[in-house]
C-alpha cells in the first residue's frame, strides 16, 4: 500500500487539533484542581480501577477515611463535611479521568493512522515521543500527589508539580507542532535566520512557566500585594536568607515571586529586541508572530499584576494560567514560522 499523499494532512490534522485543545483542557483542569486545594483528595493511584468515581455511600464514606489519614486533613479541613469532600474528589478524579482519556486518544487514531500509512515516511517519531511522554506524564502525576502524602506535607512538593507542569507544556507544544506541520501538508524547508533567537524565547516562555509552578507550589503569589515594588522595596527584604544558600531560589518564596516577575521584563525586553532585529528582514510572518508574541506577554504581564494586586483570586489566577497556554504556543508558532522562513 502506497503513502496516502492526497489525504493524510486533514485527518491527521484534526486528530492532532483535538489533541492540543484535550491537553490545554488537562493543563486548565489541572489548575483548577491545584487552586481548590483538590490534588490529595485521592490517596491510591489505581490506573484502572480508579477510572470509576465511588458508586455507594459506603464507598463514598471509605475513600473519606483513606483522606483523613494524611496530613492535609488535619492541617487544613479538619472540620471537612462529607460534601465538602465529594466537591474536592471530584475536581480530582476528573482531572485523572481526562488524562486516562488522553491516552486513548493519543493510541487508538495513532495506530489507526500507522496502519492507514497517513503520516509520512520518517515523521512518526515525533508520535512515539508523544506517547512516550504521555506515558510518563501519569506516573508524574503520581509522583508529584504521593508527595503530599507522607512526611507531614499539606501540599504537593514545587519541585514535582513544576515538572508536572513542564512535562505537559512540552507535550502541548510537540503536538502543536506536529498539527502546524500536518496543516501545511509537512514541510521540509528549513532557514536558520532568526530560529535560534526565536527558539531562545520560546525557551524563556517555558521556563517562565516553570517559574510559575513555583510560584503556585510555594503560594508565592501572596507574599506581596504591591507592584513594582515588594514590601516597599524594589528587591524585597528577605530575597536571600544566607542559611538557605542556592535553596532560596526554589524554596524561598519571595525571592521566587521576585524571579518571576524578573523573568517576565528579560521575556518582554527580549521580544522587543527580536521586533528590532526583524524589523530589518522581509519575512513578515515570523514578525507577525514576534508582535502577536509581544501582545500576549503585556497582556499576560499585566494580569499577572492584577492578580498580585487583588490578592490571587481564583478565577484571575486560573485565567493567568490559561493566557499562559496562549503565549507559550504563540511562542511555538514563532518558533516554527522562523524554522520555515527564509
Amino acid at each position: 500500500m502506497a503513502f496516502q499523499s492526497r489525504t493524510y494532512g486533514r485527518s491527521v490534522a484534526i486528530w492532532l487539533g483535538f489533541m492540543c485543545l484535550l491537553v490545554i483542557a488537562m493543563i486548565i483542569l489541572g489548575g483548577a484542581t491545584r487552586l481548590t486545594n483538590s490534588g490529595l483528595s485521592i490517596t491510591e493511584w489505581k490506573p484502572i480501577t480508579g477510572a470509576l468515581p465511588p458508586l455507594s455511600h459506603e464507598a463514598w464514606i471509605s475513600e473519606f477515611e483513606k483522606y483523613k489519614l494524611i496530613p492535609e486533613f488535619e492541617a487544613e479541613h479538619p472540620d471537612m463535611t462529607l460534601k465538602d469532600f465529594e466537591f474536592i474528589y471530584f475536581w480530582e478524579w476528573s482531572h485523572r479521568q481526562l488524562g486516562r482519556f488522553i491516552g486513548l486518544a493519543f493510541l487508538l487514531p495513532f495506530f489507526y493512522f500507522l496502519w492507514k500509512l497517513k503520516i509520512p515516511p520518517g515523521r512518526t517519531k515525533g508520535f512515539w515521543l508523544a506517547g512516550v511522554l504521555i506515558g510518563a506524564q501519569g506516573a508524574i502525576g503520581w509522583w508529584m500527589v504521593a508527595s503530599g502524602l507522607t512526611d507531614d506535607r499539606v501540599s504537593v512538593s514545587q519541585y514535582r508539580l513544576a515538572t508536572h507542569l513542564g512535562m505537559a507544556f512540552i507535550i502541548l507544544g510537540l503536538f502543536f507542532w506536529m498539527f502546524l506541520d500536518a496543516i501545511k501538508r509537512w514541510p521540509v524547508k528549513v532557514s536558520q535566520h532568526g530560529y535560534k533567537r526565536s527558539t531562545a524565547l520560546m525557551l524563556v516562555v517555558w521556563l517562565q512557566v516553570i517559574a510559575g509552578a513555583f510560584v503556585a507550589g510555594l503560594g508565592a503569589g501572596r507574599v506581596s500585594q504591591d507592584w513594582p515594588d515588594m514590601g516597599g522595596t524594589f528587591v524585597p527584604y528577605n530575597y536571600y536568607v544566607a542559611e538557605q544558600g542556592y535553596l532560596n531560589f526554589f524554596e524561598n518564596a519571595v525571592n521566587v515571586h521576585f524571579n518571576h516577575r524578573i523573568l517576565a521584563y528579560i521575556l518582554l525586553a527580549g521580544t522587543i529586541a527580536a521586533l528590532f532585529t526583524l524589523s530589518k528582514r522581509k519575512n513578515s510572518r515570523t514578525k507577525g508572530a514576534v508582535w502577536l508574541l509581544l501582545l500576549a506577554i503585556v497582556w499576560q504581564a499585566g494580569l499577572g499584576i492584577a492578580t498580585v494586586v487583588n490578592a490571587v483570586p481564583l478565577w484571575m489566577a486560573l485565567l493567568h494560567q490559561a493566557s499562559a497556554i496562549g503565549v507559550f504556543l504563540i511562542a511555538v508558532w514563532m518558533v516554527w514560522t522562523a524554522r520555515l522562513t527564509r
